[in-house]
């Protein structure tokens, strides 16, 4: 810069700094003057950073991956939870009865009090025990009892896994008070499902004999009376079979849908592969068409013989397995994938020669998977392009294979009569 512009610029800073500041002196040196405009706030002296020196060895550590069966993992976590929740209550209880109580009572007392509002339950192990040709399942010593009639849970010798899984279930229990609700105890609830079937069905059989030496028609009235449970499931089943979900096919689909197989090819493969199997092994010669197709509403009813057939057919079950086909029906909305599951696990006549490791020809047996699998078509495709919800679609697929595992856990057993 020249000296008459430095000059010039100067003076200019002399004049805004006297403008800004009168007391300032016009003979103060610039140098001074603008130290003290950029005094810093601070006296720290600053100081460079210390890098640490980086000691590790090695590749790098791979980045963390998911749980791969997330679903247990909230289970557990719900369980601790429960178990937190319900140490709370008894806790309250506890306090709330203490403060209304005598207030004379002995420490002695209030400990053992204490003790028994935070007890867990009344029995301390669960057995299973053989008793007179029967499984029964023992609380310490007391035997398991139906709710409604109170007599005792016996579990036919052929079906040590189904006595098994009941002790189990009772074992899991972490309080009386769980034992009163169902969704605690689903198993005992099913296997008291067919033990009223078999009651149902004794009953009739002595009400209709009965009748017969009579000659006045009371008894066989009473017997008919007392068939309903078997008759209503029946009923209830073939309503099932009218709106099943394997024959409710998609309307074909259309260009643009984009490409790729449609939720109506997967439908007809499946069914295909289950009424095969059902009209060449289980009952021949029978007809069964979708009942809703194309762009149709209204689903179609099947033939008159064909209902017939099959209503037969289940009137001939086993109280375990009409209550196995009734869980499985309700559980998955579909009689044929029900009975394709039944066919396949019992230990019965209608499971002979059919179940012995490789049906059809295949070289896998026709399990809980492929039952779920057939009961969730749909779903399965609109989650495999929009995604599922958390807690919603993952909770549906492990409560319908739990159900559908009950019923084949009911069914099944050793074949030993």
């Amino acid at each position: 810069m020249k000296p008459p512009m430095r000059i010039a610029l100067r003076s200019a800073i002399r004049q805004q700094i006297q403008c800004s500041h009168p007391n300032a002196t016009a003979t103060l040196p610039l140098r001074a003057v603008v130290t003290r405009q950029q005094r810093n706030i601070h006296s720290t002296t600053p100081a460079p950073a210390t890098v640490s020196p980086i000691h590790g060895t090695g590749p790098p550590p791979e980045p963390p991956v998911p749980a791969a069966d997330s679903a247990t993992e909230r289970l557990e976590r719900r369980k601790r939870q429960a178990e937190i929740l319900e140490q709370a209550q008894a806790i309250r209880q506890y306090k709330s009865s203490s403060s209304s109580s005598n207030k004379s009572a002995t420490p002695g007392s209030k400990k053992e009090a204490r003790d028994n509002a935070l007890r867990k339950r009344f029995w301390k192990d669960v057995h299973v025990r053989e008793v007179d040709g029967a499984w029964e399942v023992h609380l310490d010593t007391r035997p398991l009892r139906r709710p409604e009639t109170k007599d005792v849970v016996r579990i036919p010798l052929s079906k040590p896994l189904l006595a098994g899984a009941l002790a189990a279930e009772w074992d899991m229990l972490l309080s009386p008070q769980q034992a009163t609700r169902s969704h605690f105890i689903p198993l005992t609830g099913l296997v008291c499902r067919a033990l009223d079937i078999a009651d149902d069905d004794a009953a009739s059989c002595a009400s209709a004999g009965g009748g017969g030496g009579s000659g006045s028609g009371s008894g066989s009235g009473k017997g008919i009376n007392e068939q309903k449970l078997r008759e209503g499931i029946v009923k209830v089943l073939l309503k099932y079979l009218d709106t099943d979900s394997l024959l409710c096919w998609a309307p074909p689909p259309r260009h643009e849908d984009g490409p790729g197989e449609s939720l109506r090819d997967r439908q007809k493969k499946a069914t295909e592969e289950v009424v095969g199997f059902l009209t060449s092994r289980v009952w021949p010669g029978v007809t069964i068409e979708p009942v809703l197709d194309g762009e149709s509403i209204m689903p179609r009813s099947h033939p008159e013989i064909t209902r017939q057939i099959i209503q037969g057919w289940i009137m001939g079950l086993s109280p375990w397995e009409l209550a196995g086909l009734e869980r499985g029906a309700l559980a998955a909305k579909s009689l044929l994938g029900s009975v394709r599951l039944l066919v396949e696990w019992s230990e019965g006549f209608v499971g002979a020669g059919v179940g012995d490791g490789a049906s059809a020809g295949e070289g896998k047996r026709f399990g809980v998977e492929e039952a779920a699998r057939l009961a969730s078509i749909e779903v399965d495709w609109q989650t495999g392009r929009w995604g599922e919800v958390e807690d919603t679609h993952d909770v549906e697929k492990e409560d319908l294979r739990r159900q559908l595992g009950s019923a084949v856990l009911l069914v099944s057993g050793t074949g030993a009569k």
